[in-house]
């Protein structure tokens, strides 16, 4: 996934497990590693993904990209925008046996067991792994790559790389020794620790051979779409010949295995088209993926197989069951990756055969009798999120989020700490650092709104009264329910706003930007009228309160309202001044308990940092004074 491509022209395409309270409560206990006992094998019956039993399996679940392969952004470097291209600038400054050091501390530490026992307490029930080719090359062979890379302009030098894989081909030293490859210890790691608790696994070849589209950020070639084009001296698509042995080899070792659930032959393809010099209507992933489907099926492997459409994943014109020329073509499962779309499950794309939206998903699973599945969603706010898996989930459609981890980022379900450059010394072992799990890191906004129910309200943290209130810990909830602002989703990838326009603290569509000044570090932003906020206060001490509000005026006039759940506690009224200042109020008396107090935006400001309320002085007192 990369945040800077996407669509067909005027064909919308978008990237997703919920359900009331945590995420199905049944799978809370059945992922406890305690129980853990041996998964069962998943084929597909019509449209259903069925364990060896006949139960349904709905596969809901998160991704672990950035791990075995980097898209820059999530690591924050996306002027570099690839791998590759992160490699070449590690290479100007240090050897090549350090730059692989550094990546193999990196691997060791991105994802470990505990990054994936944390997703099976949240109540997920799959992880999508996605691999880049090269971990399955020897060092050697690795290391010929390199040399590209250190050059990759230079086409007599990629000649000369593709020219030894050739010959590697030809030799049978391609994936000859499992064992001793590193993307197989890593899968084997994965699924060991997936399969203590009872979370199935789908394997995502995300970078293949020369590139499966245009873009370097998802597959890291060094010229677009090589998968579909280059060509070695005898005339051979090599690429392609080498992700089927690729695919070959991994069918042999892992065929028997029932935490795997899914083969994910190449994510996103994009770009095949006349503009491109290849169709339009899909023929050259029409007779690789019969090709992939029949290499796996001959090395007695039933393994669930997943299409990805052209379009990053998305669009199967010629590539529905009776148009594949594959002589087996039962347990396939196909693809929809959604991101930035609308989620009203009435809305249809006019292409049949584009099936990011819902309805599309749903007529293209009754038409062909095939399990759906959407294999990447997110990169939007927590409403869009939330929104997107209740109604994914009323399909009785499985999805995977995207993605576990981000650098500075609350997309994600975890949050990585700022680092530095990656191409100092200094920065790179502060990646190293940084990227190791901690509880701490976990976004609970983003946690919440894909494992609870529409209507979920809750404390982000505990607030009492009297106490201070920092404005951005509203309560956890969906737009309408514990909030409300005006832009909380994109719903359009041609719409580019932010639905947070400072970017910070959480992932609501709430505008919240960092502010050094304030104790808690951050304040609300740009309240609009109509905007509303909501906190669950612990009133400890009944009595009437002096309320200070902290905040930055607009240019106009400002007001907001306070109440406590149905009690009125007063209008702040806010005069037009530079710079932050303080209003105050006085409320009524408050009762002891537990409330819902709400900030109303009659007229707006630019920023809310905290709310104060203190006991306020007794009449006969506040007279003495």
């Amino acid at each position: 996934m990369t945040m800077t491509r996407y669509f067909r022209p005027l064909l919308p395409r978008c990237k997703v497990l919920v359900c009331a309270g945590l995420l199905l409560a049944g799978l809370l206990t059945a992922t406890c590693p305690a129980q853990a006992q041996k998964l069962s094998p998943l084929h597909a019956e019509g449209p259903r993904m069925l364990d060896a039993t006949g139960r349904e399996v709905v596969l809901r679940g998160y991704n672990v990209g950035g791990w075995l392969l980097q898209e820059s952004y999530m690591l924050g470097t996306d002027t570099l925008n690839s791998q590759w291209r992160i490699k070449q600038g590690m290479l100007r400054t240090m050897p090549e046996a350090d730059m692989e050091a550094f990546y193999r501390r990196y691997r060791q530490q991105f994802v470990t067991k505990a990054d994936i026992d944390l997703l099976a307490r949240q109540g997920f029930n799959c992880v999508r792994l996605p691999l880049h080719y090269d971990l399955f090359l020897t060092p050697a062979q690795r290391h010929a790559r390199t040399e590209v890379i250190r050059d990759p302009q230079n086409d007599a030098t990629l000649a000369a790389y593709v020219q030894q894989l050739s010959q590697w081909y030809d030799a049978g030293e391609l994936f000859a020794r499992p064992q001793q490859l590193d993307g197989i210890r890593y899968i084997d790691d994965v699924v060991k620790w997936c399969a203590a608790n009872r979370l199935y696994v789908v394997l995502d070849l995300h970078a293949a051979p020369g590139g499966q589209g245009t873009d370097a950020n998802i597959n890291d070639n060094f010229r677009p779409l090589d998968l579909w084009k280059r060509r070695d001296e005898k005339g051979r698509l090599i690429y392609q010949d080498i992700t089927v042995r690729l695919w070959e080899q991994l069918a042999a070792r892992y065929r028997h295995e029932p935490t795997i659930a899914l083969y994910d032959f190449i994510n996103e393809p994009h770009n095949l088209n006349p503009d491109h010099g290849l169709s339009a209507d899909n023929q050259e992933l029409n007779v690789f993926y019969s090709r992939l489907i029949d290499a796996v099926r001959a090395r007695q492997d039933q393994h669930l197989l997943l299409l990805e459409g052209n379009g990053y994943g998305n669009e199967y014109s010629n590539l529905t069951p009776d148009k594949l020329t594959a002589r087996d073509k039962t347990n396939l499962v196909y693809n929809g990756h959604r991101y930035w779309c609308s989620n009203d499950p009435t809305l249809t794309d006019p292409n049949p055969n584009q099936i990011n939206l819902i309805a599309n998903l749903v007529a293209f699973r009754q038409r062909w009798q095939v399990p759906v599945w959407v294999g990447e969603t997110g990169e939007n706010s927590n409403e869009w999120f939330a929104a997107a898996v209740q109604d994914l989930n009323a399909a009785n459609i499985g999805w995977c989020h995207w993605n576990i981890k981000r650098v500075d980022s609350g997309a994600g379900l975890l949050r990585v700490a700022p680092y530095g450059s990656l191409l100092r010394p200094e920065g790179r072992s502060a990646l190293l650092r940084n990227v190791r799990f901690a509880p701490g890191q976990l976004n609970r906004d983003v946690a919440a709104a894909l494992t609870q129910a529409a209507d979920y309200r809750a404390p982000f943290r505990p607030l009492t009264i009297p106490g201070t209130l920092n404005a951005p810990d509203y309560d956890l909830g969906r737009d309408g329910v514990a909030y409300h602002d005006t832009h909380s989703a994109r719903t359009d990838y041609r719409d580019n706003r932010p639905t947070n326009h400072g970017g910070a603290y959480r992932n609501d569509g709430v505008d919240i930007g960092a502010t050094p000044d304030l104790p808690g570090g951050f304040a609300v932003q740009e309240l609009e009228t109509g905007e509303w906020l909501s906190y669950t206060v612990t009133v400890t001490t009944p009595g009437a309160y002096l309320t200070e509000l902290r905040l930055r005026p607009g240019p106009n006039p400002g007001r907001l309202m306070l109440r406590l759940d149905e009690q009125g506690l007063g209008t702040a009224t806010v005069a037009p001044a530079p710079g932050w200042t303080t209003v105050t109020l006085t409320t009524p008396s408050l009762p002891a308990g537990r409330h819902v107090l709400r900030v109303w935006v009659e007229q707006p400001v630019q920023a809310l940092g905290w709310m104060r309320f203190s006991p306020a002085a007794p009449a006969a007192e506040v007279g003495r004074h």
